[in-house]
């Protein structure tokens, strides 16, 4: 009975050791990600958290999203950065605030031998090597595919016109790398299909605009490009910038690069009510989404917009920092963007992607 007593035991505690052995390897092979945003509240970044948790389920790994209440506490968001990398994981995902402000951090988080993934607009200016890869939009091309999809809506009426038609560009600022982008992609495809046409381009507007372009400008172009940037980032100057495009009787498109400037457009037009897609009417075309945007495209004000895929960043953001958590070579992955308008902007593949 004793040696009975005694082989049970024994067995138990096997068992017992064997459990343990079997849930400390898991332990420890499960790989841990940390996720530093530039926002939590918003709803872009509830679903680039949707996306990240989506791969987290597919790749059984285990990640951590955070990010400070507003995209201008960088103080929170460092203090994050801080506290992820005092946690040891295998990774980091970040999208900065302010890449100097992040520095040091982001120097000890190399010395710890932590890999780095940017996503969103990545951390710009981050020290060579710093930064494994990113998962961001294209901001170039995404500004190119709104200008496709403006010029079939403009082509006829530059073509029909008496003199020369004018297309405005509404900029928040001339210094954010990812707005300066998303203006030139569209300014320099616009340019190019207009010239296709056997059309001649002027720029007008925002040196640094006017200055990177890269379509050729003419003093006798028939279509006038011209580009506005408040003096400061307020919705009440950009809304008086796009007055002054709606004021102009040769203006019959107005581009905003950003959720900002498409909220403004829609406040400058409230007096006006020139946007519209009649033939006496200003086209009306933006980036972003948001709850006034998307009731602008949905009610007809707006013709389309560009939305970024904030789904697909929080999942390609977890595969690239899963990768780079074992030692696999990474590289940039460009999560996309779409075309929406009121016809298509209910279907669940663009629906996903667009946040108030």
């Amino acid at each position: 009975m004793k040696r009975k007593l005694m082989s049970l035991v024994l067995c138990a505690a096997m068992v017992g050791s064997m459990v343990g052995v079997t849930t400390t390897v898991h332990a420890e092979d499960e790989i841990n990600i940390e996720i530093v945003s530039k926002g939590f509240q918003h709803q872009f970044w509830q679903a680039v958290k949707k996306g990240a948790e989506n791969k987290e389920a597919e790749l059984g790994c285990k990640i951590n999203f955070v990010g400070p209440n507003s995209e201008s506490d960088i103080a929170d968001q460092v203090q994050m950065l801080n506290s992820a990398i005092n946690q040891k994981p295998d990774a980091i995902a970040f999208a900065a605030l302010d890449t100097e402000a992040s520095l040091d951090a982001i120097k000890q988080a190399q010395e710890a031998g932590i890999p780095i993934i940017g996503f969103d607009s990545g951390v710009p200016g981050a020290p060579e090597g710093a930064i494994l890869a990113n998962a961001a939009t294209d901001n170039y091309a995404a500004g190119e595919l709104a200008a496709e999809e403006t010029y079939k809506l403009l082509k006829d009426r530059i073509a029909n016109a008496d003199g020369p038609v004018r297309i405005g560009v509404m900029g928040q600022d001339a210094t954010s790398e990812s707005i300066v982008n998303r203006g030139l992609g569209f300014i320099d495809k616009i340019g190019e299909l207009a010239i296709a046409d056997g059309h001649k381009v002027k720029l007008e507007g925002n040196e640094k605009y006017v200055g990177d372009a890269k379509v050729e400008s003419s003093d006798d172009g028939n279509v006038i490009i011209e580009t506005l940037v408040p003096s400061q980032v307020t919705s009440e100057l950009s809304a008086i910038d796009c007055q002054t495009l709606l004021n102009k009787e040769d203006t019959i498109c107005i581009y905003g690069s950003n959720q900002h400037s498409g909220d403004s457009m829609v406040v400058g037009n409230e007096n006006l009510q020139k946007f519209g897609t009649g033939e006496d009417q200003v086209l009306g075309v933006t980036f972003d989404s948001g709850a006034v945007i998307k009731a602008a495209v949905a009610d007809g004000t707006f013709a389309g917009a560009v939305t970024q895929a904030p789904v697909a960043m929080g999942e390609a953001v977890v595969e690239l920092a899963y990768k780079a958590a074992k030692g696999e070579e990474v590289e940039d992955i460009d999560t996309g963007c779409q075309w929406y308008t009121a016809e298509n902007m209910n279907d669940e593949e663009i629906a996903q992607n667009l946040y108030d």
